[in-house]
C-alpha cells in the first residue's frame, strides 16, 4: 500500500494553483472541470508520477472552523519534504511567502512553517 493522493482545502482553486505552481514549484497534473470547481491536482517535479496533492475546494461547512482552529493554534495542515529547509526558507521568503515559524532544528529534523495564502499553514521539513 502507498499514498496516491492527499489534499489541502483551498479557498480559491485558481489562486491556489498559481501559488502551488509558480511559487512552490509544483506541476499541474490534472484539471478536470466538475461543475463550479475542478478535480485539480499538482505533483512534485521530482516525482511527476508520484503522490498527487488535490487542491480541494473548502466549501463544506466543517472546513472553515477546522482550518481556523489549526491556524489559530499554529498547527500546519500538512508537511512537505525539502532537501534544505534553510535554503527553501530563503527562496520562498524572497518570493514574498509569509512564514509563521522560521527554521527550527529539533534533533534530526529542521522545520519551518508558512502561510499558503489559501487558508492553510504548511510545514517544510528536512530530516538529517
Amino acid at each position: 500500500m502507498k499514498i496516491h493522493l492527499s489534499s489541502v482545502f483551498v479557498d480559491n482553486q485558481a489562486e491556489a494553483l498559481r501559488f502551488y505552481t509558480e511559487v512552490l514549484g509544483f506541476l499541474k497534473k490534472h484539471d478536470v472541470p466538475m461543475g463550479e470547481d475542478s478535480w485539480l491536482t499538482v505533483v512534485s517535479p521530482a516525482e511527476p508520477d508520484g503522490t498527487e496533492l488535490l487542491l480541494e475546494p473548502s466549501g463544506h461547512p466543517a472546513v472553515k472552523p477546522f482550518r481556523e482552529a489549526l491556524v489559530a493554534d499554529g498547527i500546519p495542515y500538512t508537511s512537505f519534504a525539502v532537501d534544505d529547509v534553510h535554503a527553501e526558507f530563503a527562496r520562498l521568503q524572497a518570493l514574498g511567502v509569509r512564514f509563521t515559524q522560521e527554521p527550527v532544528e529539533m534533533g534530526p529534523v529542521t522545520v519551518a512553517v508558512f502561510d499558503d495564502t489559501c487558508g492553510n499553514l504548511i510545514q517544510i521539513a528536512h530530516q538529517a
